[in-house]
């Protein structure tokens, strides 16, 4: 049995350093071989300055690499089921970026292809790794029968030029800050049913901020708000009320960069703080014990597809088009 998965990355985006490669130099279960770009000219000087021995001309030419194990999918939101379809058809494992797929049938689709594959393929919600994250369902459940759960992450990117801002490629707020959120409501409340939604826009049928009313069969309410460019500049946050008490956590997502969760119990307040080790490790090290020794997971194939039917879900409650694949 291998003692480590060789990971190939299709695409030199902004996220490969923090998610990948500093990660993977911490992480001895995994090395980052191979880089593919569309200018192979890109993908050679992103090897050099990360130091990764091998580069691909053309995506299709890594995810065929026989020396590889596994790739790694950090391309724009539209690209994301037919590069995790193709690179299972080649027989790797996935790690892919957030969100899953365009909508909520792509990533059936590719859930289908995964199950029948026997191969590991993980949604890359890093926070969901860290021990911040593990420890929220056992205070919810010191809080008794649920009131609301709500999720925020707004975050101020005025590059309206920029891929997230584009619909051709499944971009808008909700499909990259909305799809934290909606995870987060999910973890700690439940499937929920989407009530109402309302969207800022910029251009056409690209949402900028979105907010969405959420009810969950035990009765209990959600909120999601995401935002890349609103008056909640920045917001990194997630609140659950209970009969008993009340959660609320900041900056949930990326702990690593500073957190707070307070806790009011029957009366009583706490504060628990957790270590500084970045999630991306933690996400990291799940996908190599996934891979060498079948480990099991919590961002399946199948928890990506119930993610995406509450953001398609979202967007038709707002009055916008489900994005579809690039």
């Amino acid at each position: 049995m291998a003692d480590h998965v060789r990971i190939g990355v299709l695409g030199a985006a902004r996220i490969v350093p923090a998610a990948l490669v500093r990660p993977g130099r911490s992480v001895a279960s995994v090395e980052v071989a191979a880089v593919a770009a569309r200018e192979v000219g890109r993908a050679r000087q992103f090897a050099d300055r990360f130091g990764i021995a091998k580069v691909h001309g053309t995506y299709e030419e890594l995810v065929d690499d026989p020396d590889l194990d596994a790739v790694y999918i950090p391309l724009p939101n539209g690209l994301h089921g037919k590069w995790t379809l193709k690179a299972l058809a080649a027989g790797k494992h996935v790690l892919c970026e957030k969100p899953f797929a365009a909508n909520a049938d792509e990533a059936a689709a590719v859930a289908r292809a995964a199950r029948e594959s026997g191969l590991v393929v993980m949604e890359a919600f890093h926070y969901r790794y860290h021990p911040l994250a593990l420890r929220l369902p056992e205070v919810v459940a010191e809080l008794g029968e649920l009131r609301h759960v709500e999720a925020r992450l707004a975050f101020p990117l005025p590059r309206f030029k920029d891929i997230r801002y584009s619909l051709e490629l499944a971009g808008g707020a909700l499909m990259d800050a909305g799809c934290y959120a909606v995870n987060m409501v999910r973890y700690l409340g439940g499937e929920p049913e989407v009530k109402s939604a309302r969207a800022l826009l910029k251009g056409d049928g690209v949402d900028r901020a979105m907010r969405a009313e959420l009810k969950f069969p035990a009765g209990h309410t959600g909120t999601v708000v995401a935002s890349m460019w609103s008056r909640s500049l920045l917001r990194l946050s997630a609140k659950v009320l209970g009969a008993n008490g009340e959660l609320r956590v900041f900056n949930p997502f990326a702990p690593q960069a500073g957190h707070r969760l307070a806790v009011k119990l029957d009366g009583h307040r706490r504060v628990e703080r957790f270590d500084r080790r970045p999630s991306y490790e933690y996400q990291l090290e799940a996908f190599a014990d996934a891979v060498l020794h079948g480990k099991p997971f919590p961002t399946t194939a199948d928890d990506a597809v119930a993610t995406m039917r509450v953001v398609d879900d979202i967007y038709r409650a707002a009055g916008l088009p489900v994005r579809q694949p690039s």
